[in-house]
């Protein structure tokens, strides 16, 4: 199982995982929680209560939860496809603070 911590949380897999969207430019999605079912290079698809949500990651903020312990990831952190994050998210892996 990965270890996840607010350095390495741009770099893992995000799906499975429970988030919120905590700033958006559309105001209808912050404060929207569910789970990540799905995640495009551009999107995020939420399972939230109310149906399957599809968020933005350029314009929103997110937070992440994983187990107990959540962390806030900018959308333009994670705005690559998930097989290319890893090669792609290290200038915010390095500047994001252990």
């Amino acid at each position: 199982m990965p270890t996840y911590n607010n350095r390495t949380i741009v770099l893992h897999e995000l799906i499975g995982l429970e988030a919120e969207v905590e700033n958006s430019s559309d105001s209808s999605q912050i404060g929207m929680r569910g789970r990540v079912i799905d995640e495009t290079k551009n999107t995020l698809l939420i399972e939230t209560p109310n149906g399957t949500r599809k968020v933005i990651k350029r314009t929103s903020r997110f937070r992440f939860w994983h187990g107990a312990v959540s962390f806030v990831v900018d959308g333009k952190e994670i705005n690559f496809r998930s097989y290319e994050r890893l090669e792609k998210s290290m200038k915010f892996y390095r500047k994001r603070r252990p």
